[in-house]
């Protein structure tokens, strides 16, 4: 994937929340089941959770959607708590299609702002505005989770 021909996604929200939690709850797996994957997000029952956070290691998020299986995998490239997140995602049946994805976490006076850049290659720029509203909508969900303790 060149630089030249990447698509960009793009989104940013704020977080009543310590920059460390927010950080965090991409590298638990009970919290990463709560509001990135299942119910909470789309219909869909997560089947596993397996993620191993270190550089190097790699994540799966399973789930059945729509009676399919499907598994979510990457590997962490960083890992800089609280401030930065990098990882490849795909799904596994794509193996050559990765797409990189960074979280970048910054403190502010009442919590945090989270900036996820999700950078794939263009012949799937015809999914950017979906890719945006997936994750935006995954991070809307994490808010009120953190909130609640």
């Amino acid at each position: 994937m060149s630089a030249a021909q990447n698509v960009q996604v793009r989104v940013t929200r704020q977080f009543n929340a310590s920059p460390e939690r927010v950080f965090d709850a991409w590298l638990t797996p009970e919290t990463v089941g709560q509001w990135m994957l299942g119910s909470n997000v789309r219909d869909e029952e997560v089947l596993r959770v397996a993620i191993d956070a270190r550089v190097g290691g790699k994540f799966s998020f399973f789930v059945r959607r729509g009676g399919v299986e499907i598994d979510h995998v990457g590997t962490y490239l960083e890992i800089d708590r609280p401030r930065r997140l990098v990882f490849t995602w795909h799904v596994d049946t794509e193996a050559d299609e990765l797409s990189r994805v960074t979280v970048e976490v910054t403190p502010r006076d009442t919590g945090c702002e989270l900036t996820l850049t999700h950078e794939m290659d263009a012949k799937w720029a015809d999914y950017a505005s979906r890719t945006e509203k997936g994750w935006a909508t995954m991070i809307d969900v994490l808010a009120p989770i953190l909130e609640r303790g």
